[in-house]
C-alpha cells in the first residue's frame, strides 16, 4: 500500500511542526472545505458544514502549513465496522509534495479497523487502488430542471410524522451502518424537505423516504430509498414539487439500480459527473435495488 514518502516535504514539515493536522469544527468547515468544494464545482448544501459534523465530530481533518490550511479530508467513522472518506482536496500550489497523502493517512488512521468506503473521480481509480481500495460500481450524478405542473402526492407525508424505527430499518438495508444522529440532523436541516411513505396496512413499516436540500446552486435529492420503483417515483416527484419550477436539481444514482436511472430519464435528467465507489476491505452487502438516490458523495 502506498504511504507517505519519508523524504517528502510533508514528512519533513510534520516532523518540524510546521505542518499540523487537526480536526475541524463548524467554523473551520465553513472556512475551508465548503468554499473549496464550491470552487471545485461540487456544489455543497447550504447547511453541510453543520450537518456533516453530526456524522462524526472527529472525522473532518485539515492540514495547515505555518497556520495556513492547504489540505483537507473527511473520514467519518459511523461505527467500529464502517467508515467513509470524502472531502479530499489539496491546494493546487501544494500538490505533489506529500501533504495530501499525510492528511489522507491521518483520516485512514481514524478509520482503523473499519471497512473504508469512498467515491473517487474515475480518472483517479488507479491511484486509489494503490492505497488498497477496490472498485465496486459506478455512480452517476444526474442533472435536471424542475418541470411545471408537479404537485405533491398525498401518500407522501412529512418524514417527522412517521415511526422513526421504520426509517432506520429501511436505511440500514441501504447503508452499511446505523447513522441515527446524522439522519435526524440531515432530514430536519433548515430549508430542506423530507417525505416518507408508509405501508397502508402496517403503518410502522416505511416503504420509502427522501430528502431534498438547498445547495449554493439549486437543490440536491438524497437519500432517496424506496422498496419499489413506484414508491421511489412518488417520493421523487413530491420532493420536486416542493421546490420552484425551473430550478436546477441533482440526483446521484448507483448505476446497478437501473430503475433509478429509468426514473431520472423520465424527467429528462442528464449525466454531468461520475464517480467510482470503492472500498478497502469487503464491499458491504447492501440492497442497491432500494437505493434510488445516494445521500451524498462526501459521506456515502
Amino acid at each position: 500500500m502506498k504511504q507517505l514518502d519519508p523524504t517528502s516535504d510533508a514528512a519533513r514539515d510534520l516532523a518540524s511542526g510546521r505542518f499540523v493536522i487537526r480536526t475541524m469544527d463548524a467554523t473551520d468547515m465553513r472556512r475551508v472545505p465548503i468554499p473549496w468544494m464550491r470552487e471545485a464545482g461540487w456544489n455543497p448544501g447550504l447547511h453541510d458544514a453543520e450537518t456533516f459534523l453530526t456524522a462524526d465530530a472527529k472525522g473532518f481533518l485539515v492540514g495547515e502549513l505555518d497556520g495556513q490550511p492547504i489540505a483537507c479530508v473527511s473520514a467519518v467513522r459511523y461505527d467500529d465496522t464502517f467508515g467513509f472518506m470524502g472531502c479530499y482536496i489539496v491546494d493546487p500550489a501544494f500538490r505533489g509534495r506529500g501533504y495530501g497523502m499525510a492528511v489522507h493517512e491521518a483520516g485512514r488512521r481514524h478509520l482503523a479497523g473499519c471497512v473504508q468506503g469512498g467515491d473517487g473521480v474515475l480518472e483517479n481509480v488507479a491511484k486509489y487502488e494503490r492505497i488498497g481500495r477496490v472498485l465496486a460500481y459506478r455512480n452517476a450524478r444526474l442533472e435536471g430542471i424542475r418541470p411545471e405542473g408537479l404537485i405533491p402526492d398525498s401518500r407522501a407525508v412529512p418524514l417527522k410524522s412517521v415511526v422513526w424505527s421504520g426509517v432506520l430499518e429501511l436505511d440500514r438495508e441501504c447503508f452499511p451502518a446505523v447513522r441515527e444522529r446524522f439522519l435526524r440532523a440531515w432530514t430536519s436541516q433548515p430549508d430542506a424537505v423530507s417525505f416518507a411513505m408508509t405501508d397502508p396496512i402496517a403503518a410502522h413499516r416505511v416503504l420509502g423516504y427522501g430528502v431534498i436540500r438547498p445547495c449554493f446552486v439549486g437543490w440536491k435529492i438524497g437519500p432517496l430509498f424506496a422498496r419499489n420503483a413506484e414508491v421511489a417515483d412518488t417520493l421523487f416527484r413530491s420532493l420536486l414539487a416542493s421546490i420552484p419550477a425551473g430550478a436546477p436539481f441533482w440526483l446521484d444514482v448507483a448505476e446497478p439500480n437501473t430503475a433509478a436511472t429509468a426514473m431520472a430519464d423520465r424527467l429528462g435528467m442528464k449525466e454531468v459527473f461520475a464517480t467510482a465507489r470503492m472500498y478497502t476491505g469487503p464491499a458491504p452487502e447492501l440492497r442497491l435495488d432500494l437505493v434510488f438516490g445516494i445521500t451524498t458523495f462526501e459521506l456515502g
